[in-house]
């Protein structure tokens, strides 16, 4: 059986993340024709630097870059740091905004979720990410959007809490459903669309 590929970002390092949980959730209850593809190694990127984006690219950009050509949409799960989007997440968009005007994820479907502290489980970091991702290149689905106050999971594990399960289990569900399929038709017969990016090519 041929199966489509999501590539999965965490905006966390911390091992005993909730938003670590989550993704494993996803992986855990995706459905059997879509594999996730976890890139666990965000926090090894350096620093964006157009002076050290030259080809070939660091070993990790590469490998990031791979990743993201190989899949057919992107699930992004972040925690919300100071109300905005984690740095080692914004980073990974950085590195994977490039090449400009050809990024590896360029018009595939993206969708971004997340548990953080508060009222609003991350919301404003959400924001902040789609924004990032919509000008990096992806095609962001903004109707799939999950923040969850991680005072409502009431210290029991992610995995435990039926409408969290569920809930996960819907986003990868609807995730999917807006991915083109796979493998494409031959390249006469498919719609094409052209992505711009609102940033200028240099100066970063």
């Amino acid at each position: 059986m041929t199966r489509s590929t999501i590539l999965l970002l965490l905006g966390s390092l911390r091992t005993a993340s909730i938003n670590r949980e989550i993704a494993q959730i996803a992986i855990a209850h995706a459905p059997n024709d879509i594999r996730i593809n976890f890139f666990d190694r965000i926090g090894e990127l350096p620093h964006y630097n157009e002076d050290i984006d030259t080809e070939p690219a660091p070993d990790i950009v590469s490998a990031l870059r791979a990743a993201a050509t190989s899949a057919q949409a992107g699930l992004v799960i972040t925690p919300e740091y100071n109300g905005t989007i984690p740095g080692v997440l914004k980073n990974a968009i950085d590195w994977l905004s490039r090449p400009y005007g050809n990024s590896p994820l360029k018009g595939k479907p993206v969708a971004v979720i997340g548990a953080s502290l508060g009222s609003y489980g991350g919301v404003w970091a959400h924001d902040d990410t789609r924004k990032a991702l919509r000008i990096a290149g992806p095609r962001v689905v903004d109707a799939i959007a999950l923040s969850v106050p991680t005072k409502t999971l009431r210290a029991e594990a992610a995995a435990a809490n039926v409408a969290l399960v569920e809930q996960v289990t819907d986003v990868v569900r609807r995730l999917a459903a807006e991915m083109p399929p796979w493998p494409p038709s031959p390249a006469s017969d498919r719609p094409t669309a052209e992505i711009q990016s609102l940033e200028s090519p240099r100066h970063r």
